[in-house]
């Protein structure tokens, strides 16, 4: 379960101020709001990329405000995905695994795992700056789920994607989440990936999390059983 209580965070003359939300442990919830709103730096401070002025994050109701990045049991994908362009598919996948100091076969392992979930084993030697955007996506997906983190923060992890493409990332993170149990925050501009994604929908306006009218006005978002077998992941 993610809790973040009265957080406040400063970017240049941007400010959030007394944010306020909880995501219960193993829900899908979608971040709404209009660009420029404070998303992005709202999952930076979560995931600590970005230091909070005040107020607190707990995951699982551990305090995690002032725990360094790296030990925060968080899995993030920015924006633009950022695969590592000069590693392959393997390494990138490897790559958290590799920086906790894990031995080289439970990097192989776990990146060979991950691969054949996500439809990528073809792309194991592939450097990632020949990747399509659908393919950067999945390695970025299963670069921060290697680490097999608490939590996954998606950032418009579908904006820079074709409608074909869109579909079948949508059908992967439905699989991925329901299989892996990870609680995920995802944030989008839309409202379909809302509609299609979220049990929970949180909306970003003025610096503050307000009620979303629309997802309340909505019947609890049912999702079909997969029968995919599990990504390793959290619980």
């Amino acid at each position: 379960m993610l809790r973040v209580e009265n957080l406040c965070v400063t970017a240049g003359e941007f400010r959030l101020q007394d944010i306020q939300f909880t995501v219960g442990a193993g829900a899908y919830a979608v971040l709404m709001g209009s660009t420029g709103c404070g998303k992005t730096t709202l999952l930076e401070a979560i995931c600590g990329l970005r230091q909070a002025d005040a107020g607190s994050v707990f995951l699982k109701d551990r305090p995690i405000t002032r725990t360094p990045a790296a030990l925060r049991g968080i899995g993030y994908v920015p924006q633009d995905a950022a695969v590592f362009p000069r590693m392959t598919v393997r390494e990138n996948l490897a790559f958290s695994l590799q920086v906790r100091g894990e031995s080289r076969q439970q990097q192989d392992s776990a990146a060979q795992r991950l691969a054949e979930q996500l439809s990528l084993t073809h792309l194991m030697d592939r450097r990632g700056d020949r990747l399509s955007g659908g393919e950067s996506q999945r390695v970025a997906l299963g670069r921060a789920l290697a680490a097999r983190p608490q939590l996954l923060l998606l950032d418009e992890p579908l904006a820079a994607l074709d409608e074909a493409t869109r579909a079948t990332i949508v059908e992967l993170l439905r699989r991925v989440q329901s299989d892996s149990g990870v609680t995920t925050l995802h944030v989008t501009h839309s409202r379909t990936e809302a509609e299609l994604l979220a049990d929970e929908v949180l909306t970003i306006r003025n610096g503050q999390i307000e009620p979303d009218a629309a997802a309340a006005a909505q019947p609890t978002k049912t999702r079909s059983p997969s029968t995919a077998p599990a990504i390793p992941g959290a619980q």
